[in-house]
C-alpha cells in the first residue's frame, strides 16, 4: 500500500483549512445538536462527496470506519478501491468541547487537524452528512452501500439546507461499480 496514494481524508487536513469562495454570504454552517458516538461508530459507506484532489486515485468502494478508543478519541480508518487494489489511511478524531459530539477535529498527520462536522444525521443513524464550516467539503455517508431514494433525498436536503452547492456532489461507485439509487 503506497503512502503516496492515501485515501480521501488522509490529506484532508490541509484542504479543509482553505476558505470557500462566497461562503460569507450564507448563514454559518451548524452541526447537529448531538451525536451518540457509540451509535455512530462502525462502518460507513461514502454515497457521494465533493471531489477532492486527495481522492483522485479512488475509483469506488470508499468507506470510513470509526471506533471509540479507551482514551476517549475516535479511531478513523478510511479505505477506497483504486485501479491497483485498495488504499487506506488511519487517523484519530477528538470531540470539540461543548459540541455534544457533533463537531470533531480529525488528524491523519500530526500536528494537523481538520474540522469534521456532522451536519445531518438520520434519527436511526442510517445516513450522515459530514461537512466543514467553509462548505468546501461534503460527504454523504450511509450504513449500507446504497440509500433508498427517500433516505438519499433526506440526506441531500440536510446538505442543501446548510447552503452546500449540491451541483458539486459526485456519487461514489460501491459494490464494484454500481452507483447509489437516486
Amino acid at each position: 500500500m503506497s503512502r503516496r496514494r492515501l485515501l480521501p481524508t488522509a490529506f484532508l487536513v490541509a484542504a479543509l483549512a482553505a476558505p470557500a469562495l462566497g461562503a460569507d454570504a450564507l448563514p454559518p454552517v451548524v452541526s447537529v445538536p448531538e451525536v451518540d458516538l457509540a451509535r455512530y461508530a462502525g462502518r460507513w459507506h461514502e454515497i457521494g462527496a465533493f471531489p477532492m484532489f486527495f481522492q483522485r486515485n479512488c475509483v469506488g468502494d470508499t468507506t470510513a470506519h470509526y471506533a471509540l478508543t479507551p482514551e476517549g478519541e475516535v479511531a478513523v480508518t478510511n479505505r477506497c478501491r483504486t485501479a491497483d487494489g485498495f488504499d487506506e489511511a488511519r487517523g484519530r478524531a477528538t470531540v470539540v468541547e461543548g459540541s455534544r459530539n457533533g463537531r470533531l477535529k480529525v488528524s491523519f498527520f500530526w500536528p494537523f487537524r481538520s474540522d469534521y462536522w456532522v451536519i445531518g444525521l438520520d434519527p436511526d443513524y442510517r445516513w450522515a452528512v459530514v461537512g466543514n464550516p467553509n462548505r468546501k467539503y461534503l460527504w454523504i455517508l450511509s450504513r449500507t452501500p446504497a440509500l433508498a431514494p427517500e433516505l438519499l433525498e433526506a440526506a441531500l436536503k440536510a446538505a442543501a439546507g446548510q447552503g452546500y452547492d449540491l451541483g458539486q456532489l459526485k456519487y461514489t461507485a460501491q459494490g464494484g461499480g454500481a452507483l447509489p439509487v437516486k
